[in-house]
């Protein structure tokens, strides 16, 4: 379709459309490079690239394009899209199966490290429907057997897609034009026989009416095994990051340190303190903001003051890879209703289910205020525990002045009035007790997701062409909780005098036994503790386009035949997302799910945006003395918002061919992302998020005993000066937070500024049939960025650098940061700066070796020379460059996958490299780190290949990923966030699953 007689110098130039392709690139991507024959000199295709709506003969791209083939995702044996992607060095894993705690379920794609939303990611050049109120897409949605090519363009592309495209997009294109019918069936393993992915697709497609039309149906089923911790040795481990507890142990291939006799030592994964959580088995049982009253029950029932005897190592119950199964149907076709005018739609649904998993819930530090006569605290736990608070006598009356001047619960309540405490007094105890009795913690995430497209495209005049289309998506996804205590109901099970009732909760409330080691929980009373939960979230996209473009023949350049080409176009969108909690979720501070992390609330909202834009190419030079052409690219894009008003984004770029075997082209935007509805609906919630020291607690004690002007901005955030520097420090690297939008400062548009500059070189040389090397520069400066500071930006901006505003952003509770009500206020809000710089190259070269075949060697290399961030001018900038922590998701400076094929008749083998350069612990983190966990070197890994087509109508193919078997390094458990720092690796960048072997039977005819 779309053809007309142009020069025959525009093929030649459209093979620079691929000069850029990813490193898994085969001979076949070479042939773009040839000359034009003689029939292609008669009628030459008008080509549309990436990044562009310009149908034009000179198809040049002015902006670095990365190009990943059929052939390279059949190398590579992946059902799974994200899987992919994940591969490319430019890209920084996402949400994937290699996320557990913290996964959303769903597989996102994070190009140059800006964010999963940040990137805009399309199919055949139209949006797809996001997952969440975040606006993020699920990869998995699109169909991996109907891929042809998948297109990255770098740098801001909102001048041509709109909002969202700050980094890049992401444009996968599917095959339109498929007759026959194929059967895949691929199945993945390994070397222990684990973390089984099965995937079976089929596709049928042909011609009709004289190959007027087209019309295919794909549809695809995937089934993915979990992986648990406990099933690698190293995931057996609670190794500590700060200590290294359990490293050496591990080294050695002998069992975790096991507790002392009494102390949960007969209880499965309780270890001894340093290699786990503090939320352990026995309960620990302390009063909140007294010291001296702080101690842990034994197995027998008695209580002792005073050190902890156990841990918890929750690693076993994790998973390294989440379970997942997907049904997906995706119906595509085309019809020409003349020669000048096509009709074509698309249609896909997708059902995805996906668990995630952690280790028994618990009591994480909850208060309750429960009588002293609890009839199932011992005797001799409950004279100990009395005793112990009668020392302190002092801390108490002191913590009931503070609440009694503030309006809050008293800690202590002096029943009889006599002055001490004693059984007939109640008094506010904080619990930390895993719930082993309930077992795991699950989260089910299942999503449908369908979004049908239709449209016309065709010819006005003989050079104008048009497209017009209109879609609509759905996702509608349901969220299951279960495995949970439930807080309320734990409230009422503990205010009890007898065994048989309670004093609040009504008659089916059962009194619980927590005084104690494994087992006190009865059946009975753990179906009452427990909690399930539901939540939905539904999200409706719909999206109008029209567009045209062709030639303005009157407007030459003196020194070019070939008139300006320009793109007109109108869109219109509308986003509408709720999410709905059920009233267990909704309870605050912390929801009814104990071990949840904060309670959820309600989410509804949508968004509105009118856009007119404008594009063209204008070949300033063609066909002389060093330029064969120079062409200049622009675009600009109005939008016009119904929540941020009017914002702007445009481009200017040249494309630069001295010859013809060199391209250079530059390329300069403006992008625009406008807040999506979670960042501008979301009311103010309680949840977890990552940070790793409290500056004010028991773990910076020796720092306060010498820093006096520490202790008074400790005492200044809500601690008594007894307090300072004997609070317990954050459990497991995690801390409650309040989130949500800021109600005093809603986000506005973020604005990016890139700039990409770089050239390709394709020269014909005797030693090869095909010779590529690209090289691009790029430069992503995102001004206002959208998001919140991290928890420990924010104790460090106060208890460092002086910084009172985030002072002002931290609550206390007993001086504390692990009780309810108590964390830091990570308000959604503009932010200062966020800035990416690097390098990027392409090779690849191509070898006829005669009688022995053909020979490639390939790949794609990227250097990252900046990954900053400042939230705001009091605070410091955060360097993620080749570090890792808290605040930053592993970033390797440099990274790259390379490729050499070997090709004969029908046989094909090929061996991949990746390389991951060394990386390091974030700065500020680097002294509180075991040293061993201070760094990580290079790492390696190799892939081999194998294909072979074993007759006109089947094609076999074998695969080994991490041929050499290499371990994951160890950094502890909680080096980074939750999301990427799981069983003491960061499974989403270095491998765990070990050796896999892949198989792949296609069956086409």
């Amino acid at each position: 379709m779309f053809t007309t007689s142009k020069l025959a110098l525009a093929v030649k130039l459209a093979g620079v459309v691929g000069a850029t392709s990813f490193a898994l690139a085969t001979p076949v991507m070479a042939q773009q490079n040839q000359e034009p024959d003689s029939a292609a000199e008669e009628s030459v295709e008008k080509i549309q690239v990436t990044g562009s709506r310009i149908r034009s003969p000179n198809a040049v791209s002015t902006s670095p394009i990365q190009t990943v083939g059929e052939i390279q995702i059949e190398q590579l044996q992946q059902p799974e899209l994200e899987r992919v992607l994940r591969l490319l060095p430019g890209v920084i894993p996402g949400d994937n199966s290699s996320v557990n705690n913290g996964s959303g379920g769903a597989a996102t794609v994070n190009l140059r490290g800006l964010g999963e939303n940040r990137n805009l990611v399309l199919m055949n050049g139209k949006r797809l429907v996001p997952y969440n109120n975040e606006g993020e897409v699920d990869t998995s949605i699109i169909p991996t057997a109907l891929i042809k090519n998948v297109d990255i363009v770098t740098g801001g592309a909102s001048a041509v897609y709109g909002s969202d495209a700050i980094s890049g997009a992401i444009n996968v294109i599917l095959k339109d034009d498929f007759e026959g019918a194929e059967l895949e069936i691929s199945h993945s393993r390994t070397d222990q026989a684990d973390a089984q992915t099965k995937n079976i697709s089929l596709t049928v497609g042909g011609n009709f009416d004289g190959d007027r039309g087209n019309a295919v149906v794909s549809a695809s089923w995937l089934d993915r095994d979990p992986l648990l911790l406990g099933q690698r040795d190293l995931g057996n481990y609670g190794i500590s990051t700060a200590s290294g507890a359990n490293f050496q142990q591990f080294l050695d291939g002998t069992p975790p340190v096991a507790p002392p006799a009494n102390c949960g030592d007969q209880t499965p994964n309780v270890v001894a303190p340093g290699g786990g959580s503090g939320t352990t088995m026995p309960t620990r049982m302390q009063i909140p903001g007294v010291p001296g009253a702080n101690g842990q029950f034994r197995d027998d029932g008695t209580w002792v003051n005073g050190d902890t005897c156990s841990a918890f190592n929750f690693n076993p119950f994790n998973y390294y890879q989440t379970p997942a199964k997907r049904w997906s149907a995706t119906a595509m076709g085309h019809y020409d209703i003349s020669d000048e005018h096509t009709a074509y739609s698309t249609i896909t649904f997708t059902n995805t289910s996906v668990r995630q998993q952690v280790a028994p819930s618990g009591i994480f530090g909850s208060v309750f205020d429960i009588p002293l006569a609890n009839p199932f605290m011992s005797d001799a736990a409950r004279s100990a525990f009395i005793t112990a608070a009668n020392e302190n006598i002092d801390g108490l009356n002191e913590q009931n002045a503070i609440a009694a001047e503030s309006g809050l619960p008293l800690t202590w309540t002096d029943v009889n009035g006599n002055g001490v405490v004693d059984a007939e007094d109640r008094m506010r105890t904080t619990f930390f007790r895993r719930t082993l009795e309930l077992g795991p913690r699950s989260t089910e995430f299942n999503t449908d997701q369908f979004q049908i497209l239709v449209g016309m495209e065709g010819f006005i005049t003989d050079e104008w062409a048009y497209d017009v289309s209109f879609q609509h998506g759905e996702t509608n996804r349901v969220n299951t909780f279960a495995g949970y205590t439930n807080v309320d109901n734990i409230a009422n099970a503990l205010n009890a005098v007898d065994t048989e009732r309670c004093l609040t909760g009504g008659d089916g409330c059962v009194p619980l036994n927590i005084f104690g080691g494994f087992g006190t929980i009865t059946p009975e009373m753990a179906g009452y503790a427990s909690a399930t939960a539901l939540s939905r979230t539904e999200y409706q996209q719909r999206v109008f386009m029209a567009n045209i473009d062709g030639p303005i023949e009157n407007f030459v350049s003196p020194f070019a035949d070939t008139p300006l080409s320009m793109s007109f176009g109108y869109e219109y969108r509308e986003d509408l997302s709720r999410f709905t909690p059920d009233e267990c979720l909704k309870l605050a501070p912390s929801s009814c799910l104990g071990g949840a992390g904060g309670n959820s609330l309600p989410v509804g909202g949508s968004f509105k945006v009118n856009e007119l834009y404008g594009e063209g190419r204008f070949a300033l030079v063609e066909d002389a003395a060093f330029a064969e052409i120079l062409e200049l690219e622009f675009g600009y894009r109005h939008s016009n918002f119904d929540t941020v008003g009017d914002v702007g984004a445009w481009k200017l770029g040249l494309a630069w061919r001295p010859s013809s075997e060199l391209l250079v082209r530059v390329m300069n935007q403006q992008a625009t992302r406008a807040p999506n509805v979670g960042e501008l609906f979301a009311p103010t919630t309680t949840s977890l998020d990552n940070a790793d020291l409290d500056p004010c607690s028991v773990a910076n004690a020796t720092a306060l005993a010498g820093d006096a002007d520490l202790r008074a901005l400790c005492v200044a955030t809500g601690m008594t000066e007894s307090q300072v520097g004997q609070v317990e420090d954050i459990i497991e690297g995690q801390i409650n937070t309040f989130s949500g939008s800021n109600p005093a400062a809603l986000p506005d548009e973020e604005t990016a500024k890139t700039f990409t500059a770089g050239f390709v070189f394709t020269p014909e040389v005797s030693w090869a049939t095909s010779a590529l090397l690209s090289v691009d520069y790029y430069d992503i400066d995102v001004d206002g960025y959208i998001s919140e500071n991290s928890p420990q930006e924010i104790l460090d901006g106060c208890y460092v650098l002086g910084n009172l505003d985030q002072c002002a952003q931290i609550t206390r509770v007993g001086g504390g940061l692990l009780l309810d009500g108590s964390g830091i206020s990570t308000f959604t809000t503009n932010l200062s700066w966020l800035r990416t710089r690097g390098i990027e190259a392409t090779y690849n070269f191509n070898f006829d070796i005669g009688e022995y075949g053909n020979l490639s060697l390939n790949g794609n290399v990227n250097h990252y020379l900046e990954a900053e961030r400042l939230s705001a001018p009091t605070s410091d900038i955060i360097d993620c460059n080749g570090f890792y922590g808290p605040n930053c998701n592993p970033q390797h400076k440099t990274r790259s996958v390379n490729r050499a094929t070997w090709s004969y008749d029908d046989y094909s083998v090929s061996l991949m490299w990746r390389y991951l350069s060394d990386i390091e612990r974030e700065e500020s983190l680097v002294a509180t780190t075991f040293e061993p966990f201070r760094q990580i070197g290079s790492y390696s890994y190799f892939d081999l290949f194998a294909n072979y087509q074993v007759t006109d109508y089947a094609r076999l193919a074998f695969g080994v990923d991490n041929l050499f078997d290499k371990a994951p390094p160890v950094v502890g458990g909680q080096a980074a966030a939750t999301d990427y720092n799981a069983g003491n690796t960061l499974p989403a960048h270095y491998d765990v699953l070990g050796r896999t072997y892949r198989f792949t039977l296609t069956m086409a005819f």
